[in-house]
């Protein structure tokens, strides 16, 4: 059971702001100035500093923002793994990225739930961005993604290699064809919402070139992968998937490959959750029986 103060720390965190903490906890301003100090007494450390009037987390305030999520998180997961005990079941409450959660975990849950029928499940489907955040609130507690994320801030087992390729309509001029990235800065580029991991591979694939998405004729941004792939089969543009969300349409020939010669070919499906967790072995298991199994 975590100390009352150090909520206090974790809304400061939030919003780097003192006043604004203590409306979110329905305290007053000197009882948050407070409860930060005796953190920083207890610790012997000073865990923000000013930049003029910007607050900003010091080395050791971030260091104790990681511990302090992590125990917040094991401190939830324990009373619901308890809870779940009593009532003789098991619980998984997790995340996975649209591309993961509509084309990998479905027929993975399905065995896993032939198994333990009596588990209760909570999936959130998100993209990476939104997981991570969910994971450092303690909101989820675990979450398998295809973006990039700080692999020093979690602990994480690597699922798979995924092949991710450009795409177009099969009448397409480049259908088929090697061509460089730059070479198709002439196109519309259909592409997923800000902080999707499709998205993000992409964004760094050109960053190593010194481009950017916005170097494309046009941009048209969307938050579902079905609507970027008819658009993409309707030939409003080029759009850059993995091979796993398209193998029907490349079967049927209503999308063709570009193969982007310097375009990231392959990224990593990783399962991750909060960095040294005292529940770290159990997690390791839940990836054996969840994901790591043949279908």
């Amino acid at each position: 059971m975590l100390d009352f103060r150090t909520e206090t720390f974790l809304a400061v965190c939030r919003h780097m702001n003192y006043t604004k903490a203590a409306e979110e906890l329905n305290i007053t301003q000197p009882a948050v100035s407070q409860h930060i100090k005796y953190i920083e007494e207890y610790y012997g450390i000073k865990v923000f500093g000013f930049n003029g009037k910007k607050m900003f987390l010091t080395e050791e305030g971030k260091m104790l923002f990681e511990a302090i999520s992590t125990m917040k998180h094991n401190d939830k997961f324990l009373r619901d793994t308890v809870k779940n005990l009593k009532n003789k079941g098991t619980a998984l409450s997790f995340g996975a990225t649209l591309t993961i959660g509509e084309y990998v975990i479905p027929e993975k849950l399905s065995a896993y739930l032939k198994k333990h029928p009596d588990s209760k499940v909570h999936l959130t489907i998100a993209n990476t961005k939104q997981l991570l955040e969910m994971l450092d609130k303690g909101e989820i507690d675990f979450a398998v993604v295809e973006g990039y994320f700080e692999k020093n801030r979690y602990d994480h087992i690597i699922c798979s290699q995924e092949n991710y390729t450009a795409l177009c309509h099969p009448c397409h001029p480049f259908a088929e064809k090697h061509m460089l990235l730059e070479e198709l800065f002439s196109q519309t580029l259909i592409l997923r919402e800000e902080g999707s991991g499709t998205r993000e591979i992409l964004k760094r694939s050109l960053e190593e070139k010194n481009f950017g998405i916005w170097d494309f004729k046009n941009v048209i941004e969307l938050s579902n992968i079905n609507a970027v792939k008819t658009l993409a089969e309707n030939g409003c543009g080029i759009t850059f998937l993995y091979e796993a969300t398209v193998k029907q349409e490349l079967q049927k020939g209503t999308l063709k490959k570009i193969y982007a010669d310097d375009l990231i070919s392959q990224h990593e499906f990783t399962f991750i959750w909060r960095k040294n967790s005292i529940f770290s072995d159990y997690y390791k298991t839940i990836y054996e029986n969840l994901i790591n199994t043949a279908l």
